[in-house]
């Protein structure tokens, strides 16, 4: 990925409202989750360059916008119709932008237009967050990389942090993600985690 000064660029077509510095786009880690997770966990960033990218909750399409910059295609789900408009309107400037106008708690509805990918992120700030990006593991190549943006604060108050993302973890290990690292957003994102793993089906733990 590109980093010049300390700085996350984005080589793709400048869009209304980008920040621009020496000519490409800022990915501002302040409003994308994917650009904080960068920030936070250098050298080893998420492996989007060339890849095919499953997004759930993609929203208006701003982090996935950065993320068609770098990657070969990114299928981005969402379910709300004001932000998939502009979803949609940024895909007809980006080939490489497959918008789904879907619940992801559904897969199956949109499993004839996916194929197998390289990395699954999601970002969806509901209680069965967990149960949801499992449902998706079934467009997760072996191998491919799970990132889980947890909105810990849509989880409940009955459990306390370490609870909530131990939890999580249990569920993703009996899914087949294997070597799950947690890395706080805290700085970026109040009350996010980001839940990084390997999908490794055939590793399901006990």
């Amino acid at each position: 990925m590109i980093w010049q000064n300390g700085i996350l660029l984005s080589p793709g077509a400048i869009l209304p409202g980008d920040l621009v510095y020496q000519g490409m786009r800022i990915w501002d880690p302040g409003r994308s989750k994917v650009a904080a997770l960068c920030y936070l966990h250098t050298p080893d960033e998420p492996p989007v360059t060339g890849a095919r990218i499953l997004y759930l909750g993609a929203a208006a399409g701003s982090t996935v916008s950065f993320l068609s910059d770098y990657a070969e295609v990114v299928y981005a789900v969402e379910f709300s119709s004001r932000p998939a408009r502009d979803l949609v309107r940024l895909a007809h400037s980006r080939s490489n932008i497959i918008p789904l106008f879907e619940d992801a708690r559904y897969p199956e509805r949109y499993l004839p237009f996916v194929e197998l990918v390289d990395v699954l992120i999601q970002d969806i700030a509901q209680r069965d967050q967990a149960e949801i990006v499992i449902r998706n593991l079934v467009f997760l190549r072996d191998g491919g990389h799970l990132i889980l943006f947890l909105k810990l604060l849509s989880m409940g108050v009955q459990k306390n942090r370490e609870e909530m993302i131990e939890n999580v973890v249990q569920l993703l290990g009996h899914a087949g993600i294997s070597g799950i690292r947690i890395i706080n957003l805290e700085r970026y994102h109040t009350g996010h985690v980001a839940v990084w793993g390997i999908y490794c089906p055939g590793q399901k733990s006990d």
